[in-house]
């Protein structure tokens, strides 16, 4: 059964759920909610995201969102089909979860306010917050540091093999990568950048930037 993803391809979170269902062959189908237009604040979406966000899913009976739970229950339910996201043992599979709450919880919302105000808010023609985005980039300097050290000794952030640890990671830095004043943070990292240059030259990472069309 085809699952449906409610959402918009270009948008991290999204993305995220996506780029597990590539790596993973689960057939899918985005039907398009348009941020822009606030289409995710409408009353029949908000029946799928009570909060109003993006992505949600549904495939047969099951309704979900959230787009680190869909993807770990995607990665659980076909873990014998295409790449393993989890991990072979418990103790790889928590250490796979801590990364990814130290993306969600570190990285991810540092991340967030400074790609907000250095890539949105001139786009829609706001103005950046330009001391908060100093303050932010020093946070995300000393959060940079913690994946330096990390990656110093391990080729991903899990150990030798790729993992839902570092997949998750990927639609938040292409905006970090792709910003001109914001990339030289990673580049300037030797492991950080060796590590994102292999992350994304993944198959499924390049078909998911042709899907969006970037």
């Amino acid at each position: 059964m085809v699952v449906k993803v409610y959402g918009q391809i270009k948008a991290a979170n999204p993305q995220r759920v996506l780029l597990c269902f590539l790596e993973k062959g689960i057939e899918f189908e985005v039907v398009h909610v348009d941020l822009d237009q606030l289409e995710q604040k409408k009353p029949q979406h908000l029946l799928r995201q009570p909060f109003g966000q993006v992505p949600a899913i549904e495939d047969g009976d099951l309704k979900l969102f959230e787009s680190r739970a869909i993807a770990r229950y995607y990665a659980t339910k076909y873990a014998d089909q295409g790449t393993d996201l989890l991990g072979k043992t418990l103790e790889r599979r928590a250490i796979v979860d801590q990364w990814m709450e130290v993306e969600n919880n570190y990285l991810y919302a540092v991340a967030l306010p400074l790609v907000m105000n250095v890539v949105f808010k001139p786009k829609f023609g706001e103005p950046c917050d330009v001391t908060l985005v100093e303050e932010l980039k020093v946070k995300f300097d000393k959060v940079l540091d913690v994946y330096e050290n990390r990656l110093a000794t391990n080729r991903y952030l899990a150990g030798d093999e790729f993992t839902l640890a570092d997949l998750t990671h990927m639609p938040g830095m292409r905006y970090i990568m792709n910003e001109t004043s914001l990339c030289g943070l990673v580049t300037s990292r030797e492991n950080v950048n060796r590590w994102w240059n292999e992350i994304s030259a993944r198959p499924a990472w390049k078909k998911l930037m042709e899907l969006a069309t970037y």
